[in-house]
Formats: structure tokens, sequence, C-alpha cells
């Protein structure tokens, strides 16, 4: 990289930083910075990191093993939500609200709890209607694999996933992960030098959706099992990787698999997957033609601005591959005439568009830890806009579209959200 890690952690101001590669047959570590800035502990590359919703890739995984087995079919109802089946979970088009963060405490019963109590969660949209991003669904997956291998989730993903691969710096519980050297979010406003988080981590209901901690080289060496076949067969590999869904406006591919976000940079197949927890973030890419795999774990600032710094710096000089630019407004943008302005709401967010600025309000379980978010806006088209938070350089794609039943809703951020009328 003409710019190293050290750098551009300290242009996005990111406390610290791993990272790990796999290119021509060798795998490479690096680590930056500090784990937190209260301690002043540093990054090394055996640091572990909260992975997020990359943790929804290993999730998938461990339900096509189970199908391998003839232990489920993706296509078998989930126990309570009518129409709903597995495949539509792992695809993200259950029209379950996407973000219920409902805390049913630590004991082992806690998905069991809380499956009962997603049931009377709002839908977005009928089963297979559209895509909206849904954490829900991930921790309704983690429920279906506890009834069918008989143990709490965390168990399964170790007997399945953790301890075939030898992953020995991959946990999902905090009394675990403090064993090792663990990072600390941390948050602030843009532009600003971000602090450490008043909490460490999310409830235990989250884990099969986003709770797992590890090392960048540790999430290297998974990803890699889906190019040496050291978990699923190719058949069960490929199926996650097939195109089951097109997204209508998102930087981070075109299509969803079971598990994977899909893209195509320069004609090459890019699987990937992002993760944010409480001020952490995390970002995973493989490229099958290339056999380049990148993890790249931080705790705080701008990791969106980070990664793809990243990867516009490690991709082309690794394998000649050079990601998408990131969108930029028009120079003559269309014309904003108001009719999308509205409230649009869900379980967790209320957004407010009024002309061309937008309001993200985040009314989940982690309220407390955001102030209000907001936004300019910049029409590409009558129903194609691009937004960009204030106090940031990054543009993101936001649709508006009309569903059959006439719902009109909003589609930013992965997530589908209905107006109010």
């Amino acid at each position: 990289m003409t710019m190293s890690l050290a750098e551009l952690s300290k242009r996005f101001r990111i406390p610290g930083a791993s990272l790990a590669y796999w290119h021509d047959g060798h795998l490479r570590e690096e680590a930056t910075g500090v784990l937190n800035l209260d301690t002043g502990v540093e990054v090394t590359p055996d640091s572990l990191f909260q992975i997020g919703s990359i943790t929804k890739v290993w999730t998938a995984t461990q339900l096509m093993l189970l199908a391998e087995q003839g232990e489920i079919t993706l296509d078998a109802p989930v126990e309570g939500f009518p129409g709903v089946t597995i495949k539509h979970l792992l695809t993200h088009t259950s029209g379950i609200d996407g973000d219920f963060f409902h805390d049913t405490g630590r004991g082992d019963d806690c998905l069991a709890r809380y499956a009962e109590d997603a049931r009377h969660v709002a839908r977005v949209h009928p089963p297979g209607a559209a895509h909206s991003y849904c954490n829900t669904g991930f921790s309704l997956a983690g429920r279906v694999i506890e009834t069918v291998t008989g143990t709490v989730w965390d168990a399964a993903l170790r007997e399945q996933i953790i301890e075939p691969l030898g992953l020995t710096h991959t946990w999902t519980l905090p009394e675990d992960v403090l064993r090792f050297r663990a990072a600390t979010g941390h948050l602030g406003e843009p532009g600003e030098e971000p602090s450490p988080t008043p909490r460490w981590g999310m409830m235990r209901t989250v884990g099969p959706a986003g709770l797992i901690c590890s090392t960048a080289a540790d999430v290297v060496r998974f990803a890699r099992s889906f190019h040496d076949g050291a978990l699923l067969t190719p058949a069960s590999a490929d199926l996650m990787v097939t195109p089951h869904v097109e997204l209508p406006a998102n930087p981070y591919g075109t299509h969803w698999g079971l598990g994977w976000i899909l893209d195509t940079w320069q004609g090459r197949a890019v699987w990937s997957h992002g993760g944010n927890t409480i001020g952490q973030s995390a970002q995973l890419w493989t490229l099958p033609g290339t056999g380049t795999t990148v993890c790249v774990l931080a705790n705080g600032g701008d990791t969106y601005g980070f990664f793809q710094a990243v990867a516009q710096e490690l991709f082309p000089a690794l394998c000649g591959v050079r990601p998408h630019p990131l969108p930029q407004p028009p120079g003559e943008p269309a014309p904003i005439d108001g009719r999308h302005d509205g409230v649009y709401e869900r379980e967790s967010a209320r957004i407010t568009v009024e002309g061309a600025r937008m309001t993200y309000l985040n009314t989940s379980a982690f309220a407390d830890l955001d102030e209000p978010m907001l936004f300019d806006l910049v029409a590409l088209d009558d129903d194609r806009y691009l937004a960009r938070r204030e106090g940031t350089a990054t543009w993101v794609g936001v649709t508006f579209a009309t569903r059959d039943d006439g719902t009109p809703y909003q589609y930013f951020s992965l997530r589908s959200t209905p107006r109010l009328p």
C-alpha cells in the first residue's frame, strides 16, 4: 500500500485497527493503534475485535451444514412466523422488522424467549416481497440451529465451525473474550476524536446476528474455507454465493446470496460482508478468482471511509483489481420536488425527509448512544438519491419506491422503511 495502515488510521481517526489478508498462498497480518484510548493498550495481530454482522455468514454456514446433513431444508417454514422460510431469513427477505434489539437475559434460554417475543414484531413487507436487512431474522436463524442441534447457538458454532477450522481466537461470550487482548469501541460525532463507549457489547440475543469476537486472521481463515472445502461441499458453498436477491440501492454490492453480499469489480466476483456493533466495525472481502481474502477490523472513527480507503490501496496492489469508486453527486443534480417528503418509520428508526434534508433518529434499545443524524440529499432522478451525513465526505444511495400494495417506502442503509400515512 502507498499509505500504511497506521497512516490511513490516523487520517480517518481510527483508534486501533487490525488487518489480515491471504494472497499467493500466504497469510499476512498487520496492526496499529490502541485497543482503548483510556488504557493505551496496543493493538496486536492476536487482538480480538467485535466482527459484528460478519457473524451472519457464519450463522448461514451453520444452517447450510445442517442442510447437508438432511436436518433441515431451506424452504422449511419458521415456526411462529407465517409465510417465512429459513431461506427468507438468510436472504433478508422475511419482512420481519429487522432491528428488534430485545434483551431476554444472559441465560441459555435467551434465544428461545426472544423467538417467542419476536412473533409480535411488525412486518415491513410481506415475506419475499422485498429486501430489508434483518438482524431479527438472524437471531431467529440461531434459534433454528438450537432447535435442530439441541444445544445453544454459541456451542453449536464451536462444534460446527470454530473447532473444525482450528480457530483459537474466536469467541462469542464476554467471559471468554476477556481472556485475550480485546478491543473497546469508540464513538464520536463526525470530525471529532472518538472516545470509549459507555458499554462494551450488545445483548446475548444478538449473538447469531453479530456477536462473534475474533482476530482478522481467524476471519480470513473462515472465509478461506469457502475456497478450500474445509467445511462445506462445493455445491453448498456455490449456493451461498449464488445471487438470490437483487439490491435496489447498495454501496456494498448488487445482490444478496445466502449470508454473503455479492458484487463484481472489473469483471471479478467479490463476496463480502461488513459489521458494526457499539463503536466497532469490521469488513471482509474475498475475490474467488484471485485467491485473495482480506479482513480489516477497527474500533471507532470513520470506519466506512477507512475500509474503502484500505480496499482502494490494497486490492490493486495485490491482484490488480480496483474496487468501485465511491458514488459522487452529478454536476447537475435532478430537481427535488418534495414528492418523497414525509416520515418513514420502523421498529428502530424514524426517518424524516424534507426536501434536500433527511433526519435519521435511532429509536432502538441503543438510542441513548446516538444523536440524531442529519443528511444532505441530492437527487439523481425522481426516485434515486444520494445522501451524505453532515461532517463526512461519503455519499451513499437512497431509493424511494412503492410496493405492490401501494405502500410508499424508502430503501436506505440496506433497510426498507414504510412511509407513515
